[in-house]
């Protein structure tokens, strides 16, 4: 039989490997538009007391993107300009056959940029380089309340 004390630590232990979970809630204007969300995350894994870990950001909806960018002007013009000229609206997409809604496009972009970002924690703190951000990207034609999940993991 396990002492208190042997008790006492497994108990700590298994606390300490608790994932933090929150949600960042966002309206967006619609396709194109681009958010910063480092100084979320980054409070959210504050928040945690995760020193070492990973942390896992994740857009709720089949027509938004997470990624990292530099996020600046030129590039928040750029990334959803170059989406649109790669897979462009159109109503010629099977998805506008089922649903004539005109977003075909918008749940292609996001399925080939992806939903998600992993990004380490060192010392609680967030790890990314000086020119990098967390986004994210709406794809959607109209505007959106959306629901970006973050789940930090680690001890």
């Amino acid at each position: 039989m396990a002492s208190a004390a042997s008790q006492t630590n497994c108990l700590a232990v298994f606390l300490q490997a608790m994932p933090h979970q929150e949600s960042i809630l966002i309206s967006t204007s619609g396709h194109g538009h681009m958010q910063n969300l480092t100084e979320k995350v980054a409070s959210i894994v504050s928040r945690s007391g995760i020193a070492t870990g990973t942390v896992h950001v994740f857009n709720v909806g089949s027509t938004g993107v997470v990624g990292t960018i530099e996020f600046e002007p030129g590039l928040e013009a750029d990334f959803p300009e170059i989406l649109d000229k790669l897979i462009p609206p159109s109503r010629h997409y099977g998805h506008e056959l089922a649903w004539r809604d005109g977003n075909g496009h918008s749940h292609l972009q996001a399925s080939w940029v992806g939903p998600d970002l992993t990004a380490p924690i060192r010392d609680g703190s967030l790890v990314l380089g000086s020119w990098q951000q967390i986004f994210h990207l709406d794809c959607d034609v109209k505007p959106r309340e959306r629901e970006i999940v973050v789940t930090v993991t680690g001890s």
